[in-house]
């Protein structure tokens, strides 16, 4: 069977992305072809494989896996380019969209220029920040600016999900920090039950700040969007910013709001489709 796909990225979050309205995979083959996809030496490469199905309880279903084979609730980068996709390839002609992942329904603006998408806007929803829900082990909720030890090193956390779970680093110098070799620590940690996304975060200034991710089943990606909502969350919670920053990480910059009042995070960035091909499976 020939899959047809398109490769896209966010910020430079990529993923693989498959048109399931017309194509079917069946869920036991799954772990393993996005396995075999997602391998940037021997497959086409990305931080996972994004099926886009019809929704149930939005137009649109977001199933997203990890490049390891294993599924993630949500992806902020990769629902701006489920916006894209849907808008570009003709399944709809609509600028406001609703696309649903893992049961949760999220609202998108789209802003086409010349007939194609370079720009979403989403409304993430509200944080949470239960420590039970996000889920963390944790004496007390919410989960902000706690101790916990990794690898021997005392570290300071703030806990949110974003529909998946965050934790958040603040850092002097995020350039120099040993991502790779703390990251696997956090993302494994007894403290995180379903383990964990991690950001580490240095502040700039009260409107922008810059973030490296360690993405669960993936490892360190160019951006997150989830992470960067979840960065936001906690520079307010912990009175380093304000509510509407710019997340500068290693693929660009994502704008993020947490409108307080109405407990609402909003999401903006780019949506970009790098090519698009077949792959016998």
């Amino acid at each position: 069977m020939k899959l047809q796909f398109v490769k896209m990225e966010g910020a430079g979050n990529d993923y693989v992305y498959v048109d399931g309205i017309t194509q079917h995979v069946d869920d036991a083959a799954k772990p393993d072809l996005v396995r075999r996809l997602s391998d940037r030496h021997f497959g086409i490469g990305g931080d996972g494989v994004i099926f886009i199905n019809a929704g149930k309880q939005a137009e649109f279903e977001m199933e997203m896996w990890n490049a390891d084979g294993t599924r993630g609730e949500m992806c902020g980068n990769g629902i701006r380019c489920v916006g894209k996709y849907v808008y570009d390839h003709g399944l709809t002609d609509e600028t406001e969209i609703t696309v649903e992942s893992f049961g949760s329904v999220k609202y998108l603006t789209l802003y086409p220029e010349n007939g194609k998408v370079t720009r979403v806007r989403v409304g993430m929803g509200a944080p949470i920040l239960e420590a039970e829900k996000i889920p963390v082990k944790a004496k007390t909720s919410p989960v902000v600016n706690t101790p916990v030890v990794v690898d021997g090193i005392a570290y300071r956390m703030t806990c949110v999900s974003m529909g998946n779970p965050h934790a958040v680093i603040f850092v002097d110098d995020v350039d120099h920090f040993p991502l790779e070799k703390i990251g696997p620590h956090f993302e494994h940690h007894d403290r995180f039950p379903n383990r964990t996304n991690t950001e580490f975060v240095q502040v700039i200034d009260p409107t922008q700040v810059r973030m490296r991710v360690w993405e669960r089943g993936t490892g360190e990606t160019l951006a997150c969007g989830t992470g960067c909502c979840a960065t936001v969350v906690a520079c307010v919670l912990n009175d380093k910013t304000n509510n509407a920053i710019t997340v500068h990480v290693l693929g660009g910059d994502i704008e993020v709001e947490w409108d307080r009042d109405a407990n609402q995070v909003w999401m903006t960035g780019p949506a970009t489709e790098v090519f698009e091909g077949a792959v016998e499976i």
